[in-house]
């Protein structure tokens, strides 16, 4: 085709998002758009995101949880409360592609910031809600955090299941997750605008998305509705699903085809495991997990972490060493593949990961995350308000600038 547009340095140049969103489902979802190349105007307040002073710091401001997932970005710090706030938040959006917000519904209409108000000026907008619950059910506006969703998701009941106790995943699960869908929802909706020229709300609720992530697999007998069979899938659930115990750590081996359990059984000296119908089909070791999962503990555990590593590699069995947290920095692979960067920003040497997404005709570097409201005279000047206006509205505690600059 003769009227393909030029090629740019990354995937979503020239796209604008303004990210009116806080903590770590927006956030990361934006982060997503930033590491593609997007423009990511993170709109804060004042006080700035929460996440800012959330673990440790070099600088106040600047704490571990906000750098994880505001690389990239730019800062404006602005009181939205206020009839100039808000005013600077819709001349932002008046060639925004993208908006993007957490705000409960009862709140967005009081702001002029409901859909219909905002799509009917912007109608080429993508205006994305990211909330709690969807807006057509009983819970639309509660309040939500990760814990909340991972309790109503039904995750707790599957760590009491598979452990005995009641807990949460020792991660942000529901954050992240709906971050994920967020990130897909706006981009699919930017593809679809590429064809039609029309904008569209986008809503993505966590408590849905993440009924959607945990059921996918544990749906199970469910999914046969005239069947009176329960959901949860057996082989995750077992008891005895967790690395495998050797005479000096741990290993996580997955052998999981009928070849693989064949060879494994074989060349560990158990052929007679190797002919056991209860072990010799898919549907067969499903039903007999927990029996499968202990023998193999059992055999595992009278022999090195490095025998097994051996002896997978040489049965072409999946398997690998269990990393600690703080080993991930010195795994090979992740150190060939130049997962991590570091950069000094003030005197201070920063680690981040990177995206773990490489597309051939995009490249963005990484930058680090804005200190609160550090591009917010930056951006009013790009909006066309002169210094004596930014030094007047930082002088009403209207809008925040890194530096606190006084422009004459």
């Amino acid at each position: 085709m003769n009227d393909r547009k030029p090629p740019t340095s990354s995937a979503l140049s020239g796209i604008k998002i303004v990210d009116l969103t806080s903590v770590i489902f927006g956030p990361y979802a934006s982060l997503v758009l930033a590491d593609y190349g997007a423009e990511v105007i993170k709109v804060e307040s004042l006080q700035g995101d929460s996440t800012r002073y959330t673990g440790p710091a070099y600088q106040e401001g600047l704490s571990a949880v906000f750098l994880g997932a505001n690389r990239n970005k730019k800062s404006i710090a602005i009181d939205i409360k206020t009839p100039e706030g808000l005013m600077i938040l819709q001349r932002l959006l008046e060639d925004a592609d993208v908006f993007m917000h957490s705000i409960r519904p009862q709140k967005l209409k009081k702001l002029g910031l409901d859909p219909a108000t905002l799509t009917q000026h912007a109608p080429g907008l993508i205006y994305a809600a990211l909330l709690g619950y969807g807006s057509k059910g009983s819970y639309s506006g509660m309040p939500a955090y990760d814990d909340i969703i991972q309790g109503l998701s039904g995750i707790p009941e599957l760590m009491h299941k598979q452990s005995g106790a009641i807990r949460y995943l020792p991660i942000i699960a529901a954050d992240k997750t709906c971050a994920l869908t967020a990130a897909h929802a706006i981009l699919a909706a930017l593809f679809q605008r590429e064809r039609d020229g029309r904008g569209q709300v986008v809503e993505v609720p966590m408590f849905e998305s993440m009924v959607s992530y945990v059921l996918l697999e544990h749906l199970y007998g469910r999914h046969l509705a005239d069947k009176d069979l329960d959901a949860g899938y057996v082989r995750v659930l077992s008891e005895w699903r967790r690395p495998y115990q050797t005479t000096d750590g741990h290993i996580c081996m997955m052998p999981y085809t009928d070849e693989h359990w064949r060879r494994f059984f074989t060349c560990s000296g158990n052929p007679g495991r190797a002919e056991d119908p209860k072990f010799q089909s898919i549907a067969a070791r499903t039903q007999n997990i927990n029996q499968l999962y202990e023998l193999t503990g059992s055999i595992v555990k009278a022999h090195s972490t490095a025998h097994w590593l051996q002896f997978c590699q040489e049965q072409e069995i999946p398997a690998a060493r269990v990393n600690t947290l703080n080993e991930l920095e010195r795994d090979p692979h992740l150190q060939s593949a130049g997962f991590f960067s570091e950069l000094m920003d003030q005197g201070h040497r920063y680690r981040f990961t990177g995206n773990p997404v490489t597309l051939s005709n995009s490249k963005v570097t990484v930058k680090m995350p804005p200190r609160l409201g550090e591009n917010t005279v930056e951006i009013l000047s790009a909006l066309g308000y002169s210094n004596q206006k930014i030094n007047d509205l930082c002088r009403q505690h209207v809008i925040k600038d890194a530096g606190q600059t006084t422009y004459a």
